[in-house]
This record gives C-alpha cells, structure tokens and sequence, in this order.
C-alpha cells in the first residue's frame, strides 16, 4: 500500500500570506518521507466540515502550478477538480503545462461538482440534478483526452465543443497524465471510471470500498476493461497519537475549531483499520489533513508506513 497527503485547509498560522510557504514545506516533507501523492481541493470557499467558509483559500491549480516547481518526485494532484469551474478545453491547457514544469508528475482529478453556494457566489451555472453534472464530467474528460492526444481537436458534445483547437506543447507523460475520477455513485460515476478513468476515488468505511469495488469492477466488465488497469484510492482525514491519553490530549486541542471528523485513534488503532482498507483493495491511501496535524504525518512515516512496505 501507498501513501499519499490530501490539503484541504489553508489555516498554518495567523497571517495568510505564509501559507504558500507552509504548504511548500509539508509538501517538500512528504516527498522527503516516503509519500508518493500530494494532492489539493479545488474550490474558491471552504466546505462545510473543514472550516468557515471566509477562511483563507488558494486556488488549487495555481499552487500546483508553485509546487510542481519545488519539488520533483511526488505525485501531483487535484482532488478533484469540478467541471463547472473551467471550460474543459482550458482545463487540458491548464493541466498539460503543470504536467510540463513537474516533468511528467501530474495526475488530474475530476469529478462532478457538488458545492451549490459556491457556483452560486462565483457565477457558474449549477445544474441541479446530479446525471447532468455527470454527464458534463464525463463528456469533459473525453474532450481533455482528445486535446491532449491529437494534433488539433473539433469536438461537438451536448456540453461543450471545440472547433480545430491546438495543444502544444502536449503533456510529458506518455501516452499521457493519468486521470483519477472522483466519486462513487453507483451507476454513473463508477461507470464513467470504467470507460474513461486511470484511478478512482471511493469514500467510506471498509465494507462501503469492497461494495463500490465490486460494482466497479462488473462495470468493467461491461466496457470490456481490465480492472487490474484501475487505480484504486481512498481519502480520509486522519489524526493520530501514540496511546489514549495523547488521544484524548489531540482532541480536546483541536475541536476548538469544530468538530472532528474521520478517523481519531492510536497509531495501532489505525493499522489495524488501514489492514481492513488494503484487504478489500484500496492501494493508495491519501490522508485529508484538514487539521494540518503534523504529528500525524510523522506517525504515519514512522509508524503506519513501514508496517505497510510489504504489501499484504
């Protein structure tokens, strides 16, 4: 099993305009201590059980853009990307360039896009039915895939359409960035994971990942796709301490900016929950570190990862 470190909050201290620099050093430590995935919301506002939403918030394609150059082996990521907040075909352009200056470290994450508020205070049109917003994911990704594939691009979709557009310079990787589809709706979205996605996404306890895997992979089946060829991710926040003093300790500290949520527990409490994770096929487990704990990712690189490094 792999490792990887999801940020969601941009509260590091009283002054804002540190935060940059604060997520280029947890970023820069991960990569130094065995993480293999860096990865970021993309919204404007903070989402509900994170933070307030008037918290300090950076724009996530413009940090990967900053970390892509100050680091140069982790994995990076957007998790996940809504399509209502580009035009899919700048989208392609946006991602292929922080593919380029990463040299080839890239991973775009997609999904359907859920924060009604948010649509509301920047703008964009929210299709209330979630099909809609499905379909306009999935319809997104076959025309990013084309744009960075072909010489020059015509695509008339429902949603979107491009008329002989040009790439260039295409993406490093070949044949090129993977795509990782974000969600688990039973028979859409693990649908569109089958036909058009590298790595999916799945929230939830042990038996709600077996169940969604299980149903991902008879939707492979049915497209005639190998589901060995499917990365499979799991996304959690994480806090822990080394016994259930230090526990009870780190949770009365830190629900002073609201309730906790995810897994609260002791380093062998959680290996003992990440060994269910990885027996029903998860393969990289990323940590949503919306308290920015950073005992937690030392206990993870001392503890937790090590007792993985031999797989199962």
């Amino acid at each position: 099993m792999k490792f990887g470190i999801h940020n969601p909050s941009w509260v590091y201290g009283s002054d804002p305009a540190e935060a940059f620099q604060a997520i280029k050093a947890k970023a820069q430590w991960a990569e130094n201590h065995g993480f293999v995935w860096f990865s970021v919301m993309d919204h404007l506002i903070q989402i509900d059980g994170v933070g307030a939403p008037d918290e300090p918030f950076i724009e996530g394609w413009t940090v990967l853009s900053a970390l892509a150059a100050v680091t140069s082996r982790i994995r990076l990521a957007t998790l996940a990307t809504s399509v209502g907040y580009r035009n899919p075909a700048h989208l392609a352009k946006i991602a292929a360039g922080v593919d380029l200056i990463s040299r080839g470290r890239l991973t775009l994450g997609i999904g359907a896009g859920y924060f009604e508020t948010e649509y509301s205070q920047y703008g964009w049109e929210f299709p209330t039915r979630p099909a809609v917003r499905i379909r306009q994911m999935e319809e997104a990704v076959r025309l990013i895939l084309a744009m960075w594939a072909e010489k020059r691009t015509t695509f008339h979709g429902r949603y979107f359409h491009v008329e002989d557009a040009i790439l260039e310079p295409k993406p490093v990787q070949k044949p090129r960035p993977p795509v990782l589809i974000a969600g688990g709706g039973e028979q859409l979205t693990l649908r569109a994971v089958a036909r058009l996605a590298d790595a999916c996404n799945i929230g939830g306890d042990p038996d709600m990942v077996r169940h969604k895997l299980s149903l991902l992979r008879g939707h492979c089946d049915g497209a005639r796709r190998d589901y060995a060829t499917i990365e499979t991710t799991h996304n959690n926040s994480w806090l822990l301490a080394r016994d259930e003093a230090a526990v009870a300790a780190k949770r009365e500290r830190l629900t002073a900016r609201g309730p906790l949520r995810g897994f609260v527990g002791t380093v062998s409490e959680a290996i003992d929950l990440i060994g269910q994770y990885q027996d029903v096929g998860v393969q990289l487990l990323i940590n949503s570190d919306y308290r920015n704990d950073n005992e937690t990712h030392e206990l993870f690189a001392s503890e937790i990862m090590p007792h993985f490094a031999g797989g199962p």
